[in-house]
């Protein structure tokens, strides 16, 4: 299988690393970087011994069969849509469009020419998240109630996309994947202060049927230094993750029980799980590579990227219309 890389900027970078390390692993059988710099996309071929274009509507002659879109977001649509119609798998970073409309389309073009449609929820293949999962779905947690995530850092606003679309698009993901299910209700508070209509905070909160999702995102919060955080608590044990150390899970064994017609509060401490260390980036790849090869289906198939987009959607609605949003 050939592979493609379209857009070479910094995330685009790490993904041609790692195509060019596949290929050097036999998974992929070349590879072919594009970028409208010609200088850039000459240079980052070169370090890896591998062909280059500016066009990438070339690819699908140059014989690639699956490419990762690296590319600005407003841009995914109109590549995504022409290289699905050249009959070219397509792996696009998220958000995997601006609108649900645009996002849908994409879905139903991948339908129609037999293609596989990845979108790049990154942290579905973050190590300790993952670990995490497969907990949850085992029961060790019992029944989650509750779930609380934090990004903070301090920085500039970047001027073409808010905290909603740049960070919270992870956490509503991950919402959605570890408790296999949709919001019925979206609440969202969007911060502008810094730039103009350039969100730099945002609160959103997820209520589904037993539990609720609080996410809290922003760049200018300077006292965590930078924080990425998840705490899952559930009816048995609780869970907290670091994501900024990639394989540690820890659990509280602690749950409020009913003792003698009384409740009581029971902590009885908490255990700390290391799991493998696996490049998250790479096993995505790797995983989409595998499903262009079977058919299957990649952790993060595009309907799940169209459905985060309309959840994105129904946050900027809840925002500027001050409510509760039903998701319907």
């Amino acid at each position: 299988m050939k592979y493609g890389v379209i857009g070479t900027g910094y995330w685009g970078s790490n993904h041609a690393r790692v195509a060019a390390e596949l290929a050097g692993e036999g998974e992929l059988d070349g590879v072919v970087l594009c970028d409208v710099d010609e200088e850039r996309a000459e240079e980052l071929a070169s370090s890896y011994g591998v062909e280059y274009t500016t066009d990438y509507t070339e690819l699908a002659t140059m014989g690639v069969d699956a490419v990762t879109v690296a590319t600005p977001s407003p841009t995914h649509h109109e590549i995504a849509t022409n290289l699905l119609r050249d009959g070219v798998n397509t792996l696009v970073e998220k958000p995997l469009a601006l609108n649900s409309e645009d996002a849908w389309d994409m879905v139903e073009i991948a339908e129609e020419e037999d293609c596989v449609l990845g979108v790049g929820h990154i942290f579905r293949y973050h190590p300790a998240l993952s670990d995490l999962k497969e907990r949850i779905d085992r029961g060790e947690l019992g029944e989650i109630k509750y779930m609380n995530t934090a990004r903070f850092s301090f920085r500039v606003p970047r001027a073409t996309a808010g905290a909603l679309y740049s960070l919270a698009v992870h956490d509503i993901d991950i919402s959605n994947y570890l408790l296999k299910d949709k919001p019925r209700s979206v609440y969202c508070n969007l911060d502008s202060f810094v730039r103009d209509d350039v969100d730099e905070t945002a609160t959103v909160v997820l209520g589904y049927d037993d539990a609720t999702s609080v996410i809290n995102e922003s760049w200018q919060v300077p006292v965590h230094g930078k924080r990425r955080d998840l705490t899952v608590v559930g009816t048995e044990k609780a869970a907290y993750i670091d994501y900024l150390e990639d394989t540690v899970v820890e659990l509280y064994d602690s749950r409020v029980r009913r003792d003698d017609g009384d409740l009581r509060a029971k902590s009885e401490g908490k255990q700390v799980y290391e799991t493998e260390n696996k490049e998250p980036l790479k096993v995505e790849v790797s995983e989409f590579v595998e499903a262009c090869r079977t058919g299957g289906e990649p952790r993060a198939p595009g309907r799940v990227g169209a459905e985060t987009v309309e959840l994105l959607e129904l946050c900027e609605e809840s925002s500027n219309e001050e409510r509760v949003v039903q998701t319907d």
